[in-house]
C-alpha cells in the first residue's frame, strides 16, 4: 500500500473508535440516572427501600416468633398544588421480623376534575431500610388517576426481613417510619409522568437529597442549545 493508503485507513480507524467512545459516553450520560435509581432500588444505599430483589423465597417469608415486634408508623404528605386528601387508614402495625402485613391508604379527589397523581415513598431509619424493608407491592411510582370527587384505598404489601436481626447496629431498633409524598403529576416532552415538585424536593422525599446527580436529559438538551445560540 502507498503512504496516503495507510494514512487513510488509519484515519478511518481513529474516527471509528471516537465516534464508539462518543456513543457510549452520551449514552452512559443518558442512562446515569435511571441506572443510578436501579442501583440504590437493588442495594438500599441512600435510604432507599428494596423492591422486587428476588428476596421474597417463602422460606424468608416465615415471621420470627421468638423476637421482638416491631411498629412501623404511617405517614401521608401531599403537594399544595394536589387538591386531593391523603390519609393512611392507620397509624401503625406492629410486624414480627419475616412477617408479611397488609396495610392502607386513602386517597380522595376533591376538586370538579379528574386529576392524576405521582407518590414517592422514604423509610427511616436507614439503618433498616438500607436493607432490610422490602416492598412485595405499593402504589408509589404510578400513574393514579382519581375522577372529579372519586375515593380509593390504596394497598400496601411488605415486610422487615429477618436477617436485621443478625445486625448490630439493628439491635434496638422498635420503631420505623414509611413516608408517602403525593404530587400532581405531568407529562415532559417525552411523554414520561413526573411529580409537579421540583427536582430537589422529589429527590428529598426519596432520601437522595445529599447526592449530586447528572442532570436530566431535556435539561442538557436545553442548555446544549444556549451555549450553541450564545456562540
Amino acid at each position: 500500500k502507498t503512504r496516503s493508503e495507510v494514512h487513510a485507513a488509519k484515519n478511518r480507524a481513529l474516527l471509528m473508535y471516537t465516534s464508539a467512545v462518543i456513543v457510549f459516553a452520551v449514552g452512559a450520560s443518558y442512562a446515569a440516572v435511571p441506572l443510578y435509581r436501579m442501583f440504590c432500588a437493588a442495594t438500599g444505599f441512600a435510604g432507599t427501600p428494596k423492591v422486587g430483589t428476588g428476596r421474597f423465597e417463602p422460606e424468608r417469608l416465615v415471621p420470627v416468633e421468638n423476637a421482638g415486634r416491631i411498629k412501623v408508623h404511617f405517614n401521608a404528605d401531599r403537594s399544595e398544588q394536589l387538591p386531593w386528601s391523603f390519609v393512611p387508614q392507620q397509624k401503625f402495625v406492629s410486624v414480627l421480623p419475616g412477617e408479611t402485613s397488609l396495610a392502607f391508604y386513602r386517597a380522595k379527589n376533591d376538586s370538579d376534575k379528574d386529576i392524576i397523581g405521582i407518590a414517592t415513598y422514604n423509610v427511616t431509619p436507614d439503618r433498616v431500610n438500607c436493607a432490610y424493608f422490602s416492598k412485595v407491592e405499593c402504589f408509589c411510582f404510578e400513574e393514579q388517576r382519581l375522577l372529579a370527587g372519586e375515593e380509593v384505598d390504596m394497598p400496601l404489601l411488605f415486610f422487615i426481613d429477618k436477617d436485621m436481626l443478625d445486625d448490630p447496629a439493628c439491635r434496638n431498633v422498635e420503631d420505623v417510619v414509611l413516608s408517602y409524598t403525593f404530587f400532581r403529576a405531568r407529562r415532559n416532552e417525552h411523554g414520561q409522568l413526573e411529580p409537579d415538585a421540583e427536582e430537589g424536593i422529589v429527590q428529598n422525599s426519596l432520601g437522595f437529597g445529599g447526592y449530586e446527580h447528572a442532570p436530566k436529559a431535556e435539561i442538557r438538551k436545553t442548555t446544549k442549545d444556549s451555549s450553541t445560540a450564545t456562540s
